[in-house]
C-alpha cells in the first residue's frame, strides 16, 4: 500500500491494506521475526524485568525535573564546543537547520535514521531550499527512492518484500539485481559511498542524550551513522527534548534493554557517543556540532494525560505486537508515527482531533504494554484519549446517539427490563443465529463484525425460572 492520503478516511485506508497481498506477506515475516527475537533476547535475560522498571524509574524522575537536566545538557554540549537551538515548533526546527545549511554554503546534506527529522518534515524543507537531503540507513534509503514515509518506527520498508526492492531498484537506479538482501545492499552501499565523501551536512536524531557529560548517542545497526557524524564539515542532531537522561549510569539501564526490544539482540551493532565537533589534533569529525532540542508538543504533555507517551524509546515493540498494525501496517495510520504509541504522539503533536479514528484503532488487548520496555499503559491512555473525544463529540451523532442510549439504558434497571422485549421486537427482520449483520443507525459496526443480538431468554430471566423450579 503506497502512503496513506488523509482525505481517504482511516477505514477505507485499512480496508485497502488488508486487501494488499505484498503488504500482508512482508507484514507478517518481519513481525512475527522480530516478536520471536525479543522473547528469546529477555528469556535469556533474568534481570530484564527489573532493567524495565529501574528505566520506567529514570524517565519518571528524569521528567518531574526536566528543566534542570536540559539546562545541564545545554552547558556541557556548549562546554564542548558545540551550539544548542530550542525549537518550539516543527517550523522552528526546520528553521534552525535551514538557517545553519544556508550559513556553511551546504549543497548536500546526508542522514541517518531519524523519526524526529520525518516529525518536522525537514527532506522536503532542505529540497525546497535547493538541498539536496540523502537518506543513508538502508530501509529509509528504499523508502526515500520509492518517495514514501516510514512504516515502522525502527524499520522503515518493513511494508516491502525483496522483490519489490529489487524492482525499485531497477526502476530508480537502472540496475537490475537480484531480490537477494546481500546483493540490495551491496549496491545501495556503492550508491551512497560518493554521497558520503560529497555531502556538507551530517544530520541525525538521538536516541538519548547525557545531562552530565554533553554526550549525544545514537544506536544503529548500520555504520551510516558513524559516517554521517565524522566525514561532513557540519553536524546537526536533532533530538525531542525527552530523550534527555541524566547520567552515563542511566544510559547503561536503557542500552541493556532497547536492543533487545526492538530485535531482539543484545546490543546494537553500533552505540556512537558524539561529544561535540572535532577539537584540536583529532582526525575526524565535524568543524560544526548543532543540537536542535524539539519541543513541539511535548512541553504541554508534562503535565498532559499522555504524559506516559514521553517514556517511549522509539523501540517499536508495541508495532510488532499489536493484532491491528499487524494487519494494516504503518502508513494506514497517516501520520508520522504508527501503531498504538504512534496514537498517542500523534495526539501529542497534533491535538486529539486528529485521532478521532485511530484512537479506536485498538483492541486494548494489552499486548503493547506487556511488551514496553519501560511499561508504558498505552491501552489506558487511549481509552483516556477515547473519553476526551467523546466529551468533544467528535463522533458521528449516530454512534453519539446509539452510545447515549445505551448508557442510559444500563444505568436504570427498570429502562433496562423495559428495553429487552423492545430490542427483541425490533431486531426481528435483522438477527440470524444470535448476530446481527445488518441493520439501521449500525453500519459502520456491523461493516467489519457481527453485533450480538439480544438473547431469546435472558441470564436474569433464566434465574428466576431456576428459583421457581426450585422453590
Amino acid at each position: 500500500m503506497s502512503e496513506a492520503d488523509l482525505s481517504v478516511p482511516f477505514r477505507q485506508r485499512a480496508g485497502g491494506a488488508m486487501k494488499d497481498a505484498h503488504l500482508q506477506e512482508a507484514l507478517t515475516i518481519a513481525t512475527t521475526k522480530f516478536i520471536g527475537l525479543r522473547r528469546e533476547a529477555f528469556a535469556d535475560f533474568p534481570e530484564g524485568e527489573r532493567l524495565r522498571d529501574l528505566a520506567r524509574e529514570i524517565k519518571e524522575a528524569t521528567l518531574q525535573s526536566l528543566d534542570r537536566y536540559l539546562e545541564q545538557l545545554i552547558d556541557n554540549v556548549e562546554r564542548l564546543g558545540g551550539h544548542v537551538h530550542y525549537a518550539t515548533t516543527a517550523e522552528e526546527a526546520r528553521r534552525v537547520i535551514l538557517d545553519v545549511a544556508r550559513r556553511t554554503g551546504a549543497r548536500m546534506a546526508v542522514k541517518s535514521k531519524s523519526m524526529a527529522t520525518e516529525e518536522i518534515q525537514l527532506n522536503e524543507a532542505l529540497e525546497a531550499a535547493g538541498i539536496t537531503a540523502v537518506e543513508t540507513d538502508l530501509g529509509e534509503y528504499i523508502i526515500q527512492l520509492a518517495h514514501e514515509r516510514p512504516s515502522h518506527i525502527i524499520a522503515p520498508a518493513i511494508h516491502k518484500t525483496k522483490g519489490q526492492v529489487a524492482e525499485l531498484f531497477a526502476k530508480e537506479l537502472k540496475r537490475e539485481v537480484a531480490a537477494d538482501p546481500e546483493v540490495l545492499t551491496r549496491l545501495a552501499r556503492g550508491e551512497l559511498r560518493d554521497k558520503f565523501l560529497r555531502a556538507d551536512l551530517g544530520i541525525t536524531g538521538a536516541n538519548f542524550a547525557v545531562a552530565d557529560t554533553g554526550s549525544i548517542v545514537l544506536v544503529t545497526n548500520e555504520g551510516n551513522g558513524r559516517m554521517v557524524t565524522s566525514l561532513p564539515r557540519v553536524h546537526v542532531a536533532v533530538m525531542g527534548i525527552e530523550k534527555v537522561v541524566p547520567s552515563m549510569t542511566d544510559l547503561m539501564v536503557f542500552l541493556q534493554i532497547l536492543a533487545k526490544s526492538a530485535t531482539g539482540q543484545k546490543l546494537s551493532v553500533y552505540t556512537t557517543l558524539v561529544r561535540g565537533p572535532r577539537r584540536a589534533g583529532e582526525l575526524e569529525g565535524p568543524d560544526e556540532f548543532h543540537l536542535v532540542l524539539l519541543d513541539n508538543g511535548r512541553i504541554r504533555q508534562l503535565a498532559g494525560t499522555l504524559r506516559e507517551a514521553l517514556y517511549c524509546l522509539r523501540c517499536g515493540a508495541c508495532l510488532n505486537v499489536c493484532p491491528v498494525y499487524r494487519q494494516i501496517g504503518g502508513h494506514a495510520y497517516g501520520y508520522t508515527y504508527p501503531g498504538p504509541i504512534g496514537i498517542l504522539l500523534t495526539a501529542m503533536l497534533d491535538g486529539a482531533t486528529a485521532v478521532t479514528d485511530l484512537a479506536h484503532a485498538s483492541s486494548l488487548c494489552g499486548a503493547c504494554a506487556d511488551v514496553c520496555p519501560v511499561r508504558i499503559d498505552i491501552p489506558k491512555m487511549l481509552v483516556e484519549l477515547r473519553r476526551e473525544l467523546d466529551d468533544k463529540k467528535l463522533a458521528p451523532w449516530t454512534e453519539r446517539l446509539a452510545y447515549g442510549m445505551l448508557a442510559r439504558v444500563l444505568a436504570s434497571p427498570r429502562l433496562y427490563r423495559w428495553a429487552k422485549p423492545v430490542a427483541r421486537l425490533l431486531q426481528r427482520p435483522f438477527a440470524r443465529n444470535g448476530t446481527i449483520r445488518s441493520a439501521p443507525l449500525f453500519g459502520d459496526w456491523t461493516r467489519t463484525r457481527d453485533l450480538p443480538a439480544v438473547a431469546p431468554v435472558t441470564f436474569q430471566e433464566r434465574w428466576k425460572d431456576l428459583e421457581r423450579e426450585g422453590s
